[in-house]
Formats: structure tokens, C-alpha cells, sequence
């Protein structure tokens, strides 16, 4: 065989090494996604995202659709509540899905961690403003660490922290109103049947996650203020391949007159707060801040005997003894019980 002339070769003649990009140029510009459309993500399930589209201005008319994270997005965690910008099939017809391509700036996060030994803070809800925390007077009756620990986490995610008192028929409200008295959270008592126009009043305008001890009527609550909000988290919870899945956080619209959401936590089973340090605690308790100044840097704020000169402040008058022993019940709430808040 004649030997090639290797000045004579073509293109046919030369070998070109496959590569993972193949010929494509890269690049590190991202896509600008202008035309992406604006909403509000209502469930996570398993890698899918149902979200509610912004209707025009002044509109009604919305849209609800299953969505997923764009590659661009990687890991980037996307929760209920998240304002994200959608791009793709937008009509939310059956076997559609979009692409969330992006995240908008949160106002708030709700965190938590798996339990008070576990350094990973997961973000569960986004932009909310409010954390109702249901409670029961009896059957079950109150336990206050666990409500302690809601309120520890409402004050240091920026969140309004609101108590609940429900079954008023079979207990007096009286010894937990005093209770959580010396920190100024406003409460509601309700029973059974009775008007929940007070309730609504609270969440009208707002987006107001709902945490409560399994047993204490937080579900009953939620489907009485949203009519339908069993048949509702059905629907929107029914991604994938036509099987119905279940969702652990989702946000329903409160029906009109009033503007507003409720999102509920059904399948959040523990609340540990070990991204909660003293300092985050002490800035909801403004009263006692400059006090705390005057401790060591390695004060824990827990007694005099340690070195906390906060009792030394409330006693020259800047606060009160029930505000430093309850600032003092928070802070040993968030390291007791394990994490574990037991939720329906």
C-alpha cells in the first residue's frame, strides 16, 4: 500500500477526538431570562415546584403551574413563599412544566435545624411575616417549651410571633396568657365553633405560617379559615406522573374579602434551633441589648453568679424582672428537648 504524503492529508483523513462539549463554544454569560414571568412557589415536592403566576395588574386571572430548577440555578434552595421568575410552557395544562430560572431577593426565612445537634440550617418558608403558633389549652395541654422554641425562631427570623390558644371550653386561658405576658405576644383564644372573625382579622393581609403540637386543631383551623384547603393541597400536590404525593409546607390564598396566606406546616417533625445563639435572641429584647454590653464577651446571659450584669441593669430600672426571666426561659428553651416539636 502507498504510503501518504502527511502533506497531502484532508479533513477526511484526520481524527478529531470526541470532547464532553463537543464543538460549542462556552461561555460564562447566563441567560438574561427578560422575559420571565413573575410568582409565588406554593409547594415543594420532590424536585417540582408548584407556583402561582402573577395575574396582570389589577387582573384576577392567575395561573397555577408545576415547575422545575433550572440547571443554570444548581443547588440554589428554593422554598414555599420564594417570589421566582418562570420561564417555558406557562399555560399550567396537563403535562406541562416550566423552569424556574430565578430567585428574587427574600425579605425573610424561616429556619430550622433537624435537631440542636445538627449544624445544617435548613430554610423552610420565605417572605413571611407572621408565625401563629397553635396551642391547646387541654387535651393536649400547653407545653411550653415547645411554644417557647416557636417564638425564639419567629423573633430571630424577623417574623411576628402570634399565640393561639384553642379548646377555651376545657381550660382557662389565664395562666398562659400570664406566661408569655412579659413578651409582649399578642394572643387569640378561641373553642370550638366559636367566631373565628378575630383570626382572620390577624391574618388579613399577610402571609402568616402556621406551626402547632400534633392534637391541638391547627388542621381543623386551616380548613375552617380556607374552605376546601384539603381538596386544594390534593390538587396542587399531585405532580409527577399522575400519582398523588404528599407535601410537607404549603401556602393556600385566603379566600376573599380578606388578602392573605396561610402556610401551613403538616410535615415539618422537628424544630431544633442550633443556628440560634444567645446574641440573635437578646436583639428581639431591645430593652436589655445596652445591658448585655456590659457582660463578658463569653457571657451566656443565664445568671448573676456567671457574671451576667443584666440583673444588675433591670435593677437600676431599664427593664423589668419579668422581661430578663423571660428573655432567660428562651434562651434554655432553645437547648432543651432535643429539636423535637411534634407536628401533625
Amino acid at each position: 500500500m502507498a504510503r501518504r504524503d502527511s502533506r497531502r492529508l484532508d479533513e477526511d483523513d484526520v481524527r478529531n477526538r470526541p470532547t464532553r462539549y463537543g464543538s460549542r463554544a462556552r461561555t460564562k454569560q447566563r441567560p438574561a431570562h427578560s422575559d420571565a414571568e413573575t410568582g409565588m412557589v406554593v409547594t415543594v415536592d420532590r424536585g417540582r415546584f408548584t407556583v402561582l403566576l402573577d395575574g396582570p395588574s389589577g387582573s384576577e386571572d392567575t395561573v397555577l403551574l408545576t415547575a422545575m430548577r433550572a440547571r443554570e440555578l444548581g443547588r440554589t434552595a428554593i422554598v414555599v413563599g420564594d417570589r421566582v421568575g418562570v420561564v417555558g410552557d406557562r399555560t399550567g395544562g396537563p403535562d406541562t412544566l416550566a423552569r424556574i430560572v430565578r430567585v428574587e431577593p427574600r425579605e425573610t426565612v424561616l429556619r430550622r435545624t433537624a435537631d440542636d445537634n445538627d449544624p445544617y440550617e435548613r430554610v423552610i418558608v420565605a417572605n413571611a411575616d407572621q408565625l401563629l403558633i397553635v396551642a391547646a389549652l387541654a387535651d393536649p395541654p400547653p407545653v411550653y417549651g415547645l411554644i417557647d422554641r416557636c417564638v425564639v425562631a419567629a423573633l430571630t427570623a424577623g417574623l411576628e410571633p402570634i399565640l393561639l390558644l384553642t379548646k377555651a371550653d376545657l381550660a382557662s386561658p389565664e395562666d398562659v396568657l400570664a406566661h408569655y405576658g412579659p413578651l409582649d405576644v399578642p394572643a387569640i383564644v378561641t373553642q370550638r365553633g366559636a367566631d373565628l372573625a378575630p383570626v382572620r382579622a390577624v391574618l388579613d393581609g399577610h402571609v402568616t405560617v402556621f406551626v402547632g403540637h400534633s392534637g391541638v386543631g391547627k388542621s381543623t383551623l386551616v380548613n375552617a379559615l380556607v374552605p376546601g384547603a384539603a381538596r386544594s393541597t390534593g390538587a396542587v400536590s399531585g405532580v409527577g406522573k399522575g400519582r398523588h404525593t404528599s407535601t410537607s409546607v404549603f401556602a393556600l390564598a385566603l379566600p376573599e374579602p380578606a388578602h392573605g396566606w396561610v402556610i401551613d406546616t403538616p410535615g415539618v417533625r422537628s424544630f431544633g434551633l442550633a443556628h440560634v445563639s444567645a446574641d440573635d435572641v437578646l436583639w428581639a429584647f431591645p430593652d436589655l441589648e445596652d445591658g448585655a454590653a456590659r457582660c463578658p464577651g463569653s457571657c451566656e446571659h443565664l445568671t448573676a453568679e456567671d457574671g451576667c450584669r443584666l440583673d444588675a441593669w433591670v435593677a437600676e430600672g431599664h427593664s423589668t424582672p419579668a422581661r430578663l426571666e423571660a428573655f432567660r426561659r428562651l434562651l434554655v428553651s432553645r437547648k432543651d428537648l432535643g429539636g423535637a416539636i411534634a407536628l401533625p
